[in-house]
C-alpha cells in the first residue's frame, strides 16, 4: 500500500514500538493519528514526525474507559473524513511478579478492558469511516503469550495471575480479528494480528522485569509489513508470528468459542 497521504491511527503511539512504527509512517509521507494519555509524550512525539516532514496529530484517550474510547473514536471522525489503516497497539502488560488484579472504570479486568475491548469498541466505531476509505487495513498488536479463555471466569475473580490475565486478552484480540474478517468479506477491508516480537525493548516488557533481547524497530517491521506491504493485499483473518504466517492457540479458530466471546463483549 501506498503511504503517501494515507491516513493511519495507531493506539499506545507515545512509546516503545508504537512510536517507531508512528515516526516511520510520518516518514513515509502519511497522515498518522498518534494516540496515548499522556499529552507530554504525545505533543514530543508529533514533533518529532513534524521535525522530518512528516503530518502529525496527538488524540488523548485513556482506553480503560469505555467512554473514552467512544470518546477517541468521535474525535477521528471529526478529524478526517477518511482513515486508511487502524492499528491498534496501545496494551497492559503482565504486570510482572505478584500483579493485583485491577479494574478498568466499567468494573472489566484490566487487561481484557484495555487489550481486547478498548480495541474491539474503537474498531467498531470506527468500521464507517474505513468501509468508506477502502482498501483500508485493521492490525492488532496481539502477542505469541496465549492462553485459552475460560469463559466460566473471563474477569479472572478466582486465581488472578496478571500473566494469565495478559495471554488470555491478547488471544481474544486474536479471535476478535478471526470473527471480524468474515463480517468484512467483500468489503474491501481487511484485518490481521500478528505477535511483532519476542521481549522488545519496551516499558511493558521492563515492568515485568525481563531483560529484553528484541529491538522495537524489529516489531516495528512486522507491524507496517501488516500495514502496508502489497503481499497482504485482500487477505484477512491471519495471524503472523512476525513478518511470517503462523497459527494462534487452537481455540481462536473455534466458532464456540469466538461467539461466547462476542458475548461477553456486548454484556
Amino acid at each position: 500500500m501506498e503511504l503517501k497521504n494515507k491516513t493511519v491511527l495507531v493506539t499506545g503511539s507515545t512509546d516503545g514500538v508504537g512510536r517507531v512504527v508512528a515516526e516511520r509512517l510520518g516518514a513515509a509521507s502519511a497522515r498518522v493519528l498518534v494516540h496515548g494519555r499522556d499529552e507530554g509524550r504525545g505533543k514530543a512525539t508529533v514533533a518529532a514526525i513534524e521535525a522530518k516532514g512528516g503530518k502529525a496529530e496527538f488524540l488523548a484517550a485513556d482506553l480503560a474507559s469505555l467512554a473514552e474510547v467512544r470518546r477517541l473514536a468521535e474525535t477521528v471522525r471529526a478529524s478526517t473524513d477518511r482513515l486508511d489503516i487502524l492499528i491498534n497497539n496501545a496494551g497492559v502488560g503482565t504486570g510482572g511478579q505478584g500483579a493485583k488484579r485491577q479494574v478498568s472504570a466499567d468494573g472489566y479486568e484490566l487487561r481484557f478492558a484495555v487489550n481486547y475491548l478498548a480495541g474491539f469498541l474503537l474498531t467498531s466505531e470506527l468500521l464507517p469511516l474505513l468501509k468508506a476509505s477502502t482498501p483500508a487495513r485493521i492490525v492488532n498488536v496481539a502477542s505469541a503469550g496465549q492462553q485459552a479463555i475460560d469463559f466460566d471466569d473471563a474477569m479472572l475473580t478466582h486465581g488472578y495471575s496478571g500473566v494469565r490475565a495478559y495471554c488470555q486478552s491478547k488471544l481474544a484480540q486474536i479471535l476478535f480479528t478471526i470473527d471480524l474478517a468474515e463480517q468484512l468479506k467483500g468489503t474491501g477491508v481487511t484485518v490481521n494480528a500478528l505477535h511483532p516480537a519476542s521481549y522488545m525493548d519496551t516499558t511493558m516488557v521492563r515492568q515485568a522485569g525481563v531483560t529484553p533481547w528484541n529491538s522495537v524497530e524489529t516489531g516495528a517491521d512486522a507491524i507496517l509489513n501488516l500495514a502496508a506491504s502489497p503481499a497482504l493485499e485482500g487477505r484477512s483473518g491471519l495471524y503472523f508470528d512476525g513478518q511470517r504466517e503462523s497459527h494462534a492457540d487452537a481455540q481462536a479458530y473455534g466458532e464456540k468459542a469466538r461467539r461466547q466471546l462476542r458475548a461477553s463483549a456486548s454484556s
